[in-house]
């Protein structure tokens, strides 16, 4: 882990009189020690069946009037490719769970359709399945990760899927029948996960229970097409006696462990969220204390796995995670319709620098959802398309992935609100295979500019510019009347002088700065 002092910090109380005290932000950068590499797989997506997560949002058929590309949404394929998403975890979610892959191939005319008990009782037809998916994956360049059915399936099922997905070219039964449903060549399943949430919608299993179950899972599951990566379902939240469990008696037989997390401003009762626009200072405070939990969780389970695996070959792999409001009024409340402001792309860049802080475990991650689920990159209406500002923030960090993590360190004003005191500021710096330094630095105090300092070592730097994600209010959001309402904009007032990079870092922001 790369020491990222008082970035995650977040705790309710009252700050330490010294902190209070300070007003301006001094960090040092160190260049000349590098850390880990950050995958790029840490920007991941989640699609799941789910609302209109994947029919409307993805996928509308090739007989849509909309414009598409075999049946995938033309402008949501630009937009994605656009910021390079470099992996998608699908069919779910507790759809996983449900999901029965036979129902998924073959002509869309003649596979069978069932009611989605967990979101919003509607019709599943199946028509995006697995070639579908894989369409989606070789049309983004991204690489693929499929949640396998542990709750309400045989071992036998996901072995099988598994060979019908990998298996080469004329050499099985299900490797035939792939031919015939129009894909001969096999695909490679970079990740696959063995259940979700086996802890709730996943069977409400025990932990040591589950554990053996994904043993029994993982041992049948063999990719006929290169590594595949065995994901178990991983702990909620502090549930550090799950990931104790898990790598007890499954860790010799995994290669990844999944974390999920929400941030919820009322994280008392999940029937009573708060909104996700039109709240209040003290609703925004509480989203960035529960966001910044992330580094507690992340640490503290991180240190469980270094018991039982110190060499850190199973990693972290936070494929649920972001902001979960009350829906959007007047919505199916099955189908986690959420707005999407400027308060989330706060919460975006916070969780993306936490990430690189614990890179040598969080190689991997899977924001909820990629489009028209809770904190989505963007949203549809029919024909129409927005960009949301969490899309934005993704954009500003593209170097980021692949890039090598560089320890960036920090003392922070406090932001005050009721009873919350967090660090206001956030940070996390990369160098990327050209050799470039940037700088990401997220400012979560919804009233205040901050002067901040960096003191450069490593870094032969004269000058800074880069981008800028900050809105007027703290919902300020894009809407399908109003879509570039907020957009990145350039940020030219930093400077490099004498090894020191300085700047005034706006209110509510995420800035990304390229140092030349």
């Amino acid at each position: 882990m790369l020491p990222l002092l008082l970035a995650g910090l977040a705790l309710p109380g009252t700050a330490p009189a010294q902190e209070r005290e300070t007003e301006a932000v001094q960090a040092t950068l160190r260049a000349d020690t590098p850390g880990p590499q950050v995958h790029r797989d840490v920007f991941g997506q989640f699609a799941e069946h789910l609302g209109h997560g994947i029919y409307g949002g993805i996928w509308v058929g090739p007989k849509s009037r909309i414009p598409n590309d075999a049946g995938y949404r033309r402008d949501v394929l630009a937009a994605l490719k656009a910021i390079n998403v470099p992996m998608v975890r699908w069919p779910g979610g507790c759809f996983a769970d449900e999901y029965h892959w036979r129902d998924g191939i073959g002509p869309a005319k003649d596979r069978p359709g069932k009611v989605n008990t967990n979101w919003g009782g509607v019709n599943e037809d199946n028509s995006f399945g697995t070639h579908e998916y894989f369409g989606l994956m070789e049309r983004l360049g991204a690489s693929t990760y499929v949640g396998a059915n542990l709750g309400s399936a045989p071992p036998a099922e996901t072995a099988q899927w598994v060979e019908y997905m990998t298996a080469a070219k004329g050499s099985s039964i299900l490797a035939k029948e792939r031919a015939k449903n129009g894909h001969a060549e096999p695909w490679k399943v970079q990740y696959l996960g063995i259940g979700n949430e086996l802890w709730g919608c996943g069977g409400n299993m025990r932990a040591d229970y589950a554990a053996d179950e994904t043993n029994r899972y993982a041992q049948f599951a063999k990719s006929a097409n290169g590594p595949m990566l065995k994901i178990a379902s991983g702990p909620s939240d502090s549930n550090y006696e799950w990931t104790e469990a898990m790598m007890r008696i499954a860790g010799k037989n995994i290669d990844g462990l999944a974390l999920h997390y929400y941030t919820r401003p009322r994280d008392k009762d999940w029937k009573d969220k708060g909104p996700a626009i039109g709240f209040s200072e003290h609703e925004w405070a509480t989203t960035m204390q529960h966001t910044l939990q992330m580094e507690e969780f992340l640490t503290k389970h991180a240190a469980i796995m270094d018991k039982y695996d110190p060499a850190k070959r199973v990693m972290l792999a936070v494929d649920e995670w972001g902001t979960w409001y009350d829906p959007t009024p007047g919505s199916n409340p099955g189908f986690l319709e959420q707005q999407n402001s400027i308060r989330d792309a706060v919460v975006a860049g916070l969780n993306l620098n936490i990430f690189v802080a614990h890179a040598d475990r969080v190689r991997m991650a899977a924001i909820a959802q990629m489009v028209n689920v809770l904190q989505a990159m963007l949203l549809t209406d029919g024909p129409r398309m927005v960009r949301t500002p969490t899309y934005w923030v993704f954009d500003l960090y593209k170097p980021w992935q692949g890039a090598t993590a560089l320890p960036i360190t920090l003392t922070s004003p406090w932001y005050h609100k009721d009873e919350v005191a967090v660090p206001a500021v956030n940070a996390s710096a990369v160098r990327d295979a050209a050799g470039q330094v940037h700088v990401a630095l997220v400012n979560l105090d919804p009233n205040r500019a901050l002067p901040v300092s960096v003191a450069l070592t490593g870094v032969q730097a004269g000058q800074a510019s880069g981008r800028i994600v900050t809105g007027a209010a703290m919902d300020t959001h894009n809407s399908f009347d109003a879509p570039d309402t907020v957009t990145p904009q350039p940020f030219t007032s930093a400077q490099v002088a004498g090894g020191t990079l300085t700047l005034t870092l706006p209110a509510k922001s995420v800035v990304v700065l390229d140092l030349r």
